[in-house]
């Protein structure tokens, strides 16, 4: 397979605040069906700008020709990706990375920490899980963000609760918003369950991960059983 692959921009809408959500179609390229693991990341570019890696928002299918994305914009390649009208051209490589090891994860206790657009490759393991419930043992998101309106895919959040997700949402900037959720990290909210069955998958910047990293092992959770998507 080379290295790029033609794809389109087939929809366009936004996500929260200061991310949109990009749909583009693969189809009639070798790009259709390679998205095997949920948390793998291409490479996408447009001319006259350096590529970028985004996690594919979008659960694995064995057919799939439509890869979703979150970007987050601010930089010239994502800005750039949210002008295109729809029909534009785009240049996307094969999926890379091993993404999250969903099959380890079977018959145990999950935990999904997510903070900001890292929900993007955090969304397809839920999906995945929820096609297969019963494979796996309590699965809790911590989901962080800046503010209130930075939530990515709050319309999708009650679906995951009533699917078996349980949802623990953050903010760690509420201002004067009004929010009466949680406040601060999503590590400084992992409770008393018991996590000693317990395997976690994390995407976010890296002091998060570091946070989350040493919360976990506090509480038992060896560096073994945590994993990220690269």
């Amino acid at each position: 397979m080379s290295d790029w692959h033609p794809a389109t921009v087939t929809s366009r809408s936004p996500a929260a605040d200061g991310l949109t959500d990009l749909v583009l179609d693969v189809r009639g390229t070798p790009l259709v069906g390679s998205h095997a693991h949920p948390g793998q990341y291409v490479r996408l570019r447009l001319p006259g700008l350096e590529a970028g890696l985004f996690a594919i928002a979008s659960p694995p299918e064995p057919q799939g020709g439509r890869w979703e994305f979150l970007l987050k914009d601010g930089s010239p390649l994502p800005d750039a990706l949210i002008r295109l009208p729809l029909g534009a051209p785009v240049q996307a490589s094969a999926p890379e990375g091993p993404g999250f090891p969903l099959e380890r994860a079977r018959g145990h206790d999950l935990l999904l920490f997510a903070t900001g657009s890292g929900i993007s490759a955090i969304r397809p393991v839920i999906a995945s899980v929820r096609r297969e419930r019963d494979a796996f043992g309590r699965v809790k998101l911590y989901f962080g963000a800046r503010t209130p309106g930075a939530f990515a895919y709050q319309g999708e959040l009650h679906a995951w609760e009533e699917g078996g997700v349980q949802v623990v949402r953050t903010v760690s900037q509420p201002g004067a918003s009004g929010w009466q959720g949680l406040t601060g990290y999503v590590q400084a909210h992992l409770g008393e369950d018991p996590l000693h069955d317990a395997l976690a998958f994390v995407c976010g910047q890296s002091s998060m991960v570091r946070g989350v990293m040493d919360a976990l092992s506090e509480r038992g959770v060896p560096a073994t059983r945590v994993f990220f998507n690269y």
